[in-house]
């Protein structure tokens, strides 16, 4: 019997649940050519007993095509549609809550969790007029995240990768930021006493430091599904 597969052919449709179970793989072993076959098995839907009677020439033929939608760029949708709802990005960053912030922190960085924070960058849209729109106010990751499982997985991705930009572009803006209203309050209070005109610049460079720092956090890039794979075909 002809075995026949699914292959995806962008990664808006492999959906997020899909790519977190095998990052776990991935991570846990050090076997690549098993790393390889549940690859085929998370993202084509196929048993891994089934893998196992394809041609290697085939298994790398496949490694090499998710090898190559992975390498490229995931590109920012702010809307996409699940089970006939439609999400929407965060619409006004700049009035962003703190308890967005938080939870887009503490779930962002990994994947395992990566869920939780599309349950907060993207909630169901209430109304919508010409290229703007609204969306349900922020309660819970809980609201949303085992729907977000199932989230495509360039969204997932392109909204990631957008949020650490903005946020690490944000805190490099500061600093700078921080030096002109330094100038500005020793101007302005350079007749007060020495050791009140001296304490404020020496706080604002604390705090510049800290966000100097904050910025040399890792860059999470986005993981490679197969970085140490060496299959290779048999000449």
């Amino acid at each position: 019997m002809k075995l026949e597969l699914i292959i995806p052919t962008s990664l808006n449709e492999i959906p997020l649940k899909s790519y977190q179970k095998f990052q776990a793989i991935a991570k846990s072993s050090n076997d690549d050519e098993f790393v390889a076959q549940k690859m085929i098995e998370c993202f084509c839907g196929i048993e891994l007993k089934e893998i196992v009677k394809m041609k290697y020439s085939d298994v790398v033929d496949l490694v090499e095509h998710f090898d190559a939608l992975f390498s490229a760029k995931p590109i920012f949708e702010n809307k996409f549609k699940l089970n006939g709802v439609e999400f929407g990005f965060i619409p006004d960053l700049e009035n962003i809550s703190l308890g967005e912030f938080v939870d887009l922190e503490s779930n962002l960085t990994d994947v395992e969790i990566l869920n939780k924070a599309m349950a907060v960058m993207f909630r169901p849209i209430k109304t919508t007029y010409k290229d703007k729109y609204s969306i349900e106010k922020y309660e819970t990751t809980a609201k949303y995240d085992e729907v977000m499982q199932y989230a495509p997985l360039n969204v997932t991705l392109g909204a990631r990768l957008f949020f650490w930009t903005l946020r690490n572009d944000l805190l490099k803006a500061i600093p700078n930021y921080l030096e002109k209203v330094t100038k500005q309050m020793s101007l302005q209070q350079k007749d007060n006493s020495t050791q009140n005109g001296d304490g404020i610049p020496q706080s604002m460079h604390s705090l510049k430091e800290i966000l100097e720092s904050l910025t040399k956090l890792p860059n999470y890039q986005l993981e490679k599904p197969l970085p140490t794979l060496y299959l290779k075909k048999k000449k």
